[in-house]
C-alpha cells in the first residue's frame, strides 16, 4: 500500500503506545521511522517497527523509561536511558549538547542504558543542522570477531559524521564497521535469501552466504583489521567513555531473550569558526566542489537526500507489515 510520510510516523506511535510505551517516547522513535522511510533506509523504517514493539512487551526495553541528564562538567554531558529507547533518551540531552558545545567550542554527551538508536546517521544530521560539526558512536552487541578469531567482541559499531554547510548540512558520513549492516543479513534471512561473499562468517569461522547461518556465525568487518580498528574505536567511546555495557556482554537487538541491552551512544558537537578562526566554511565549499566535480563521484549521504525528492509523495509499504504493526495499535 502506499503511505504518507506523516502516516508512518502515526502508525508507528500509534503502535508503540499500543505495545506500551509513552506518548513522548513513541513520538521521539516514530520521528525517526519517519526519517528512515523518507531516507530510503527500510531496514530501519517500518521494518524494525515490530521489533521495538516486541521489545517493549517483554521488557528489553522500558517503554515508559524517564531518562535523565546530568551535566558533571561545562562540556560534558551524561544522560541515563533507564533502560528505555536511545530515541528520547538522546533528546533529553540534545539542546544541552548543543548550548554547551557552542560556549566551549566542543561538547561531548554520552548516553549509558541504552538501546538501538536506528539511523546514527539521522543524529549527526540534527547536529550539523545547528550549524555544529558532529560525530557519533553507537555500540552493538557483538557480532565481530577480531581478526583471525571467530568469537565475536565488538558489534557493527557504526560511526557517523555531519557536515555542517553555508546553508544546509554539506554531507553525512555514516558507516558501520561491518561489510554490511546486520538487519540487510536479518532481512534477507527473512526473505529466504542468500548474502553477498564476504559479509560474513558462520559460527566455525568460515565464509557464508546463507544468511541463517551468518547469523550464528560472524559479520565480516570492512577492510579486514582497519574495520575492525574502526569499530574498536567506537567501542571506546560510545561504551567504555560512556560507561555503558560493551558489545560482548550486551543482550542481542533481536529476539526477546536476554533483557535490556544496556548499550551506549556518544555525540560530540563542534563549534567549527572557534577551532577554523572563521575558515571552516570555505575550506569545505572546496573540498566537496573537488569531490562533486569530477564525473561519477557524489557525496556521502547523497542518495538518502536524493531520495527525500521521491518519498516525499509517499512510499510503498508492505501490505503484511503494515497489518502487524496495525495489530500493536489496536
Amino acid at each position: 500500500m502506499r503511505m504518507s510520510l506523516d502516516e508512518i510516523e502515526t502508525l508507528a506511535c500509534d503502535a508503540l503506545v499500543g505495545a506500551g510505551a509513552s506518548e513522548t517516547n513513541a513520538a521521539s522513535v516514530a520521528r525517526s521511522t519517519r526519517a528512515a522511510e523518507r531516507d530510503g533506509v527500510r531496514s530501519h523504517g517500518l521494518l524494525y517497527v515490530p521489533i521495538y514493539a516486541e521489545h517493549v512487551r517483554c521488557g528489553k526495553v522500558d517503554g515508559q523509561a524517564k531518562p535523565s541528564f546530568f551535566q558533571p562538567k561545562p562540556a560534558a554531558i551524561r544522560v541515563d536511558a533507564a533502560n528505555g529507547f536511545a530515541h528520547p533518551a538522546i533528546d533529553v540531552g540534545f539542546d544541552a549538547l548543543i548550548d554547551a558545545a557552542r560556549e566551549q567550542g566542543i561538547a561531548a554527551m554520552s548516553v549509558f542504558n541504552s538501546y538501538n538508536c536506528g539511523v546514527l546517521g539521522y543524529h549527526a544530521e540534527r547536529i550539523a543542522e545547528t550549524g555544529l560539526l558532529g560525530l557519533c558512536f553507537t555500540n552493538a552487541p557483538a557480532s565481530i570477531a577480531p581478526t583471525g578469531g571467530k568469537e565475536p567482541v565488538i558489534g557493527t559499531n557504526p560511526f557517523a559524521l555531519g557536515v555542517p554547510g553555508k546553508n544546509e548540512v554539506a554531507f553525512v558520513i555514516d558507516q558501520s564497521a561491518s561489510a554490511i549492516a546486520k538487519s540487510e543479513i536479518m532481512l534477507r534471512n527473512r526473505d529466504g535469501e542468500p548474502i553477498e561473499e564476504g559479509w560474513a562468517l558462520d559460527a566455525d569461522g568460515q565464509p557464508t552466504t546463507d544468511a541463517a547461518a551468518a547469523l550464528k556465525g560472524s559479520m565480516l568487518p570492512s577492510g579486514g583489521a582497519k574495520g575492525f580498528g574502526a569499530g574498536l574505536m567506537v567501542e571506546v567511546f560510545a561504551a567504555a567513555l560512556s560507561g555503558a555495557v560493551l558489545g560482548k556482554d550486551a543482550s542481542p537487538f533481536s529476539g526477546t531473550a536476554g533483557g535490556p541491552p544496556a548499550t551506549g551512544q556518544c555525540f560530540i558537537a563542534v563549534d567549527t569558526d572557534a577551532f577554523s578562526g572563521g575558515l571552516f566554511g570555505a575550506r569545505m565549499a572546496a573540498l566537496t566542489s573537488a569531490l562533486t566535480q569530477q564525473k561519477g563521484t557524489r557525496l556521502p549521504g547523497s542518495r538518502r537526500v536524493n531520495a527525500r525528492v521521491h518519498t516525499i509523495q509517499g512510499v510503498d509499504a508492505d501490505d503484511a507489515l503494515v497489518e502487524r504493526i496495525r495489530a500493536f495499535a489496536a
